[in-house]
């Protein structure tokens, strides 16, 4: 939602006209499903789980590679480099929802900011793809209808300014309307669906490459979504993307989801990929505890992208940044999060409310790192199926605070660093003294201790565009990119970004393992950090998708963060020959 400033804890606002609140339908079912507190009192509801929780985490469980999908934020980003790329990097951002070309939106009153084209250069550089939000060319929020001969106008403007930046290819989707459950003028446009299609065919006219993203409302209801999706089936203008927003109550989430995917099954509609462009509410989206919450359940969901509410100022990755470029409490959070390599193993609270996390196992390393929160009190963490670190782990606990988007917080906190001894491949560890808004990251080590940095990077965890993470069981972790076939435009270029951090500026030698079907070598255009192309060869291999061979080359990176970028296609890349597909890189 795009929002007039609100006290912190104030509840989601809507409004008739500038200043002045409605109570809606969204705000009734916040009311009824748990967030009560939140809205009538100003303050977080305390977790509806008493201390004494337990999440278990099923280290033997993996159901999907990292991703970091959650790790992305609405109106994140603002013109001349806001926040900090030093900032961005560590939390490896995903994706986001940024205004359209020639924005008019005024979000809290702000001048109008972060157009999509002109964040485009700072989000391709931290690895991030963006939603593209048409209405937001509007200034007003709610948005204030003019006519359809309006709109499509702009419409056709703001499509024609992305097909002339030759060089923005991180462009993800166009969102066509934001909340039409609760923005769309019914009396001045007509029936939402039916301006769905016509809006829907006006950008294919256009453009027939780049997804469309849609129906974003603010919340999910069954009865809203199947009229939706029957006259979008029936017309031939479905989504690429499914989009909604969670706004009211995490809780939510699961059955949300599980919902969705009944009645799209249940109209004959194949799979779509889900996107919550929007979560958490101004109370929770600065509180750490609340987002493990959230975060736990979007990745246990398998969207495939999530981005944190905007509430207050843009270009600070909703409240992540503050000064641009010192660290809040919710930070550390999502840089934890970053740090989450290999597979997403499988956490299951207790219930739907309180205590809930995230965790991740990197096979390579043997690290397990679990994130979590949302409760108070002597808590604990069961974690299973550790066989493969041995009988003796070092467990290192740390926390980060609730300290909202103002204060910078320049470190976690060291909470205890333990050796423990696994039996059965279990371990039981009990977590006193916690705070429910506060975040807690446990991480599970050999206790002969793990590689000093990150030395293989699964292609799996990277920023993949316009390719597809696959299976093979002869692939490092299991999992590969493949299908990395286009070249020739930016709405179709192929490649995949790897956000590596390394101790030491030097020259690195960097292997790539990878599979070529075609019986003859295929090359890729490598580049990293924005500098110049080299090629990248390729000696045909047994067949696709499956792995054992390598090749090698040198890159010369910086110290800390560096992007390497192997693609098909990319700007100011002539095109990659051939086909290959992705299974790592390591730097050693």
């Amino acid at each position: 939602m795009t929002r007039r400033a609100v006290p912190h804890d104030g509840p989601p606002p809507t409004y008739t006209e500038r200043g002045k609140y409605v109570i809606t339908p969204q705000i009734k079912r916040a009311i009824a499903t748990g967030l009560a507190a939140v809205l009538l009192t100003g303050g977080l509801a305390a977790p509806a789980e008493a201390a004494g929780a337990t999440l278990t985490v099923n280290v033997a469980q993996p159901f999907r590679p990292v991703t970091h999908a959650a790790s992305g934020g609405l109106y994140g980003l603002a013109e001349n480099n806001r926040p900090a790329d030093s900032t961005l990097l560590p939390i490896k951002v995903n994706s986001l929802t940024q205004p359209a070309p020639g924005v008019g939106q005024r979000p809290n009153g702000q001048p109008p900011g972060g157009d999509a084209l002109l964040v485009a250069p700072q989000a391709t550089r931290v690895g991030a793809g963006q939603f593209i939000r048409m209405p937001d060319i509007y200034p007003d929020f709610p948005y204030r209808w003019v006519s359809w001969d309006d709109w499509l106008a702009k419409v056709t403007t703001m499509v024609n300014a992305r097909l002339s930046a030759t060089t923005v290819t991180n462009v993800l989707g166009w969102e066509l309307w934001n909340e039409p459950d609760y923005t769309w003028n019914t009396a001045a446009a007509g029936n939402f669906n039916d301006g769905w299609v016509r809006t829907f065919r006006a950008v294919r006219a256009l453009d027939s490459l780049t997804p469309i993203v849609g129906p974003s409302t603010a919340v999910y209801n069954r009865s809203w979504m199947q009229a939706f999706l029957t006259r979008a089936r029936d017309t031939g203008t479905l989504p690429d993307i499914i989009c909604w927003h969670e706004l009211t109550d995490a809780g939510r989430i699961a059955s949300d989801l599980a919902d969705y995917r009944n009645l799209e099954a249940s109209l004959g509609i194949s799979p779509r990929r889900i996107s919550i462009n929007e979560y958490a509410a101004p109370a929770e989206v600065d509180v750490p505890g609340r987002i493990a919450s959230y975060v736990g359940k979007l990745e246990r969901g398998n969207v495939e992208s999530a981005h944190r509410a905007f509430w207050y100022e843009y270009g600070t990755m909703n409240g992540l940044v503050t000064g641009n470029s010192q660290p809040t409490g919710t930070w550390w959070l999502y840089k934890w999060y970053g740090d989450m390599a290999g597979s997403m193993v499988a956490t299951s609270p207790t219930s739907q409310s309180g205590l809930d996390g995230f965790a991740s196992y990197d096979g390579t390393r043997r690290i397990v790192n679990v994130v979590f929160g949302n409760e108070a009190g002597t808590n604990t963490v069961n974690l299973t199926g550790l066989g493969a670190l041995g009988s003796s782990v070092r467990v290192t606990l740390l926390s980060t605070p609730s300290s909202g988007r103002f204060t910078a917080v320049n470190a976690p906190t060291t909470v205890s660093t333990t050796t423990r001894t696994v039996t059965d491949g279990r371990l039981s560890v009990s977590v006193p003294g916690m705070v429910a808004t506060s975040a807690y990251q446990l991480v599970v080590e050999p206790v002969s201790g793990v590689p000093a940095y990150q030395q293989r990077y699964e292609a799996e965890n990277a920023s993949v565009f316009r390719a597809q993470r696959l299976s093979a069981t002869s692939a490092s972790g299991g999992g590969y990119v493949g299908r990395i076939d286009n070249a020739g435009t930016p709405r179709t270029d192929s490649y995949v970004d790897f956000v590596v951090n390394v101790p030491t500026a030097r020259a690195y030698t960097m292997t790539i393992g990878y599979a070529n079907g075609t019986g003859a070598t295929a090359t890729q255009g490598l580049a990293y950090n924005g500098g110049a192309w080299a090629t990248v060869s390729y000696p045909p291999t047994a067949g696709w998708g499956q792995f054992g061979a390598t090749v090698s080359t040198s890159v010369t990176l910086r110290a800390g963060y560096n992007v390497i970028r192997l693609a098909k296609g990319s700007p100011h890349f002539a095109g990659g020959t051939g086909y290959a597909e992705l299974d790592y890189l390591q730097l050693t």
